[in-house]
């Protein structure tokens, strides 16, 4: 698949500079293979490339000179395949031994805390489970009839609780309520960002309006994706780009600016599948 990704700010008042990191380009994982990427940038600015602690690919970038806008476009195309089924592995007497090895993926954050409420209607769920693998997916599955999608019903500061005193979210909210009701039963889990084509079924070389997309993967004795807000395993039409604890750890594009006015966000994907 061709990704498209562009983005950015304009600037109400001009910005007099600007300090920006994106992490926009694809990762070569087991299940994906990135044949071509590139970043640019408007306008040009002084750059460097680096992996960050989870292993997402960085570009930290700086422009000096005034400017009313500054664009991002990235531009990918990954080989993407089918994630084989894997079978639920680890016991619940099985996860005391990785508590250590993954901590940083149980950190209960502001942004995946569950809300008490929550945990109150899974308890049943949860008391029934024979193995965290079960657990994993009858709560999403759960989150998934509870929670409505709803475009523009949250923001990127809603958090989890937010999200399910509403009822209402989209993927960055089931993906943090799901990983807030794994982490409090102990399950190592972390946040999985990247692209979803929207259709199940691609047609070869229309290019199609899309958007950035969020989901999960828990520790099976393996990691073991899964994406709450469509109730399906991630698969040839999702693309990762980043990984880590929860959105914080992965924003596509973030920094600071130097204006005495504001600023307003623009973003626009496009993808298409190519063969």
């Amino acid at each position: 698949m061709r990704i498209r990704h562009t983005t950015g700010y304009h600037y109400e008042r001009g910005a007099a500079a600007s300090f920006n990191e994106a992490r926009m380009t694809p990762m070569t994982t087991s299940e994906q293979y990135v044949l071509r990427s590139r970043l640019e940038i408007s306008p040009a600015p002084w750059s460097y490339e680096y992996r960050d602690y989870w292993g997402t690919s960085v570009t930290s970038f700086e422009v000096h000179d005034p400017h009313t806008d500054l664009t991002v476009v990235a531009t990918s195309t990954v080989e993407t395949q089918d994630v084989p089924v894997k079978p639920h592995a680890v016991a619940w007497d099985d996860l005391p031994a990785v508590q250590d090895d993954y901590c940083e993926f149980l950190e209960l954050s502001s942004w995946v805390a569950p809300s008490p409420a929550l945990l109150t209607a899974l308890a049943d769920i949860r008391a029934s489970a024979a193995t965290p693998g079960e657990y994993a997916l009858a709560a999403a599955g759960f989150l998934h009839d509870q929670v409505a999608y709803v475009r523009g019903s949250t923001e990127v500061t809603t958090t989890a609780a937010d999200a399910w005193d509403s009822k209402n979210g989209v993927c960055q909210d089931f993906a943090h309520l799901t990983l807030g009701v794994l982490r409090e039963a102990r399950i190592p889990a972390r946040y999985v960002s990247g692209y979803l084509h929207p259709s199940p079924d691609p047609v070869i070389g229309e290019a199609t309006a899309g958007e950035s997309h969020a989901w999960i993967e828990w520790w099976d004795g393996e990691w073991v994706g899964w994406d709450p807000t469509n109730a399906i395993a991630p698969g040839p039409r999702h693309v990762v780009v980043a990984k880590g604890r929860d959105y914080g750890d992965s924003p596509p594009l973030r920094g600071i600016f130097s204006t005495s006015g504001g600023s307003e966000l623009f973003v626009a994907v496009e993808i298409t599948r190519l063969r």
